[in-house]
């Protein structure tokens, strides 16, 4: 707003414009005025009086019904004793109400909460922690990083559920080690683990262990025995599943297959002989989508690199015989390459920039 004192020398700059050809309209515009202000202002200065009469609200002026600053406090102080601050101002004016005591309007009470920031966090409703993302790697070899989870698998009695353990090797998806136990418990895991690795002869230290954050993942004999055998530990963060995708993703292929039995498992032994074909089919025959559709063992063992050869090979020739169907290039059968486990931002720019490039 433009002060009484200044509206002569607004009113002189206005018409400088006009006169050097400027709109009248457009002039007002740039000092943020309308045609019929300019109007008003150039009446006034003829009668010798630019000061402003109108009839307005008082805005500098508090408003009687405003909280004063100890009331404020009060309201602040009230909410936060013990017996109030896990309650909304919905439960605490009535409960003040039935104890003759009024200090301000449900309302006031919400709005002092709001501006203190205080209205979703008193009590034991505190401040969300924020958790690191976990650590990434980069598996570039088999038995390098594995990730391992548990499911259930219901059971012909109502409320009864079989545990599967299945450690799962991220970089070729090969299932490495499983078990089905009527209980959960970091003694079978831990025992999983050792069997894991005498199977695939994994000797060195250094292998990267996957998981959540369930009681058998963080139990005390199974971070022993990671201990024991030079494995890391690698945790997701509290109910987030994206920090665990291939064992997830896996879980989803299982259950949710054409041969998984639209019946619950009548025995343990019942369920075991299931899981047993289910992780040979998926080793042996299920050419994954993520790995160039090979299947889990070809890449685990090496083959994967004669056998998308041979694939580019069969595309070329394919080309060669009739040029006209291949615009541009074949069929894309290069490696996959490294396989990142929760990668960070950067690792996973580069990662698409390698994806691109191949």
């Amino acid at each position: 707003m433009i002060a009484s004192e200044d509206r002569q020398v607004a009113i002189e700059l206005i018409e400088e414009a006009v006169t050097a050809g400027a709109a009248r309209y457009k002039a007002c515009a740039v000092l943020d005025l309308t045609v019929r202000t300019l109007q008003r202002w150039k009446r006034a200065l003829q009668k010798g009086d630019l000061a402003d009469h109108r009839k307005r609200a008082a805005q500098s002026r508090t408003p009687d019904n405003k909280l004063t600053a100890e009331e404020r406090q009060r309201i602040l102080d009230v909410c936060n004793q013990p017996e109030y601050r896990s309650l909304p101002p919905s439960q605490i004016v009535p409960a003040l109400a039935d104890k003759g005591i009024y200090i301000a309007s449900e309302s006031s009470f919400y709005r002092v909460l709001r501006e203190a920031d205080q209205l979703h966090r008193r009590g034991k409703a505190e401040t969300p922690r924020s958790v690191a993302r976990p650590k990434g790697y980069l598996a570039e070899r088999p038995n390098q990083v594995w990730s391992w989870d548990i499911t259930f698998l219901a059971s012909s009695v109502r409320g009864v559920f079989y545990r599967l353990y299945l450690i799962l090797d991220i970089f070729s998806r090969k299932i490495v080690g499983w078990e089905v136990h009527a209980d959960e418990s970091s003694e079978h895991a831990s025992t999983l683990i050792r069997k894991a690795q005498l199977a695939e002869g994994v000797v060195k230290k250094g292998l990267v262990l996957h998981s959540d954050n369930g009681g058998p993942m963080k139990g005390a004999t199974m971070l022993a025995t990671l201990q024991k055998l030079g494995v890391v530990a690698s945790f997701s963060r509290p109910s987030v599943s994206n920090d665990n995708p291939y064992s997830e993703s896996l879980f989803r292929t299982l259950k949710y297959g054409p041969s998984y039995p639209s019946k619950p498992f009548e025995s343990i032994s019942a369920a075991r002989e299931w899981v047993h074909g289910f992780v040979q089919w998926y080793n042996n025959m299920h050419r994954h989508s993520a790995i160039r559709f090979v299947t889990p063992s070809q890449r685990h063992s090496g083959e994967e690199v004669s056998l998308l050869e041979r694939r580019h090979a069969v595309y070329e020739d394919a080309k060669q015989r009739n040029p006209k169907r291949w615009p541009g290039r074949t069929r894309n059968w290069n490696p996959v390459g490294g396989v990142w486990l929760n990668p960070s931002p950067e690792d996973q720019a580069s990662q698409e920039v390698k994806l691109e490039a191949a």
